[in-house]
């Protein structure tokens, strides 16, 4: 039985309806973690594919992108931000998210690159949102960070950055596997993905909103981007060039 990592967040509620509405999920042995805990189990080879963060591509030996999905953005994404109760030309320093190595490199890239600022950037331990005050700042990702819009003046969307940038949507999340799979059952995962993504209007009924005034469509629709097309692809090879690597199977 393949053994699947996927991401616990919101973003991959799509996915995982699809996986069991087509009950792909008596093939797998499906586990739901946080994005560092993906990389860290398909690295490690505890499972056989996860949808990785993509700055986690790079560690391993062999990397296939697996689908033709991914959890990417081709604007402003709403759940990856640098959050402030300043300007970001402002802030002296910077807690860097836990949860996943791709926004902290993408954090990293825009700073040197974009912005062209140099903030102290820290490691971040549970709970460093509450360290978001005076010229600190701190990249929170994730569910998470759905309710500090309402709490902070400030909110920089890295998706959205990144297209300012780069002229490339982003990639942050994709289905990859240490070795190639049997391709009949990529096949079924891709179908059970699509599946997922075609009932999103029925889905937002079914899903609870995380906060009030939530748009959940908007979310699904407009904010994340799923199909892992050409110009995505595009996207991706210029973000792991800048961290000097590349991506053979995709």
């Amino acid at each position: 039985m393949l053994k699947i990592s996927a991401v616990s967040y919101l973003n991959t509620k799509p996915f995982l309806y699809g996986i069991f509405k087509s009950g792909l999920e008596q093939e797998v042995d499906l586990q739901l973690d946080i994005p560092s805990e993906c990389a860290r189990k398909l690295t490690s080879g505890e499972v056989d594919m996860a949808l990785l963060p993509v700055a986690a591509i790079p560690d391993l030996g062999e990397a296939h992108v697996v689908s033709d999905f991914c959890i990417g953005a081709t604007g402003a994404v709403k759940t990856v931000c640098i959050f402030a109760d300043r300007p970001l030309e402002e802030l002296t320093h910077i807690y860097l998210d836990y949860h996943s190595r791709t926004s902290v490199e993408l954090t990293r890239i825009l700073l040197s690159e974009h912005w062209k600022l140099n903030p102290v950037l820290l490691p971040a331990k549970p709970g460093f949102e509450t360290e978001i005050r005076e010229s600190t700042g701190a990249l929170v990702i994730g569910d998470r960070a759905i309710d500090l819009h309402h709490k902070h003046a400030f909110a920089y969307d890295l998706g959205e950055a990144w297209v300012e940038f780069s002229g490339k949507p982003f990639v942050f999340a994709a289905w990859v596997s240490r070795q190639a799979l049997d391709p009949g059952f990529e096949e079924r995962f891709n179908k059970a993905l699509q599946t997922g993504i075609d009932q999103i209007p029925q889905l937002v009924y079914i899903l609870p909103t995380p906060q009030p005034g939530f748009d959940l469509k908007a979310y699904f629709t407009e904010n994340i981007s799923y199909p892992l097309d050409a110009d995505k692809k595009e996207g991706l090879k210029l973000f792991l060039s800048h961290l000097g690597t590349t991506v053979p199977h995709l």
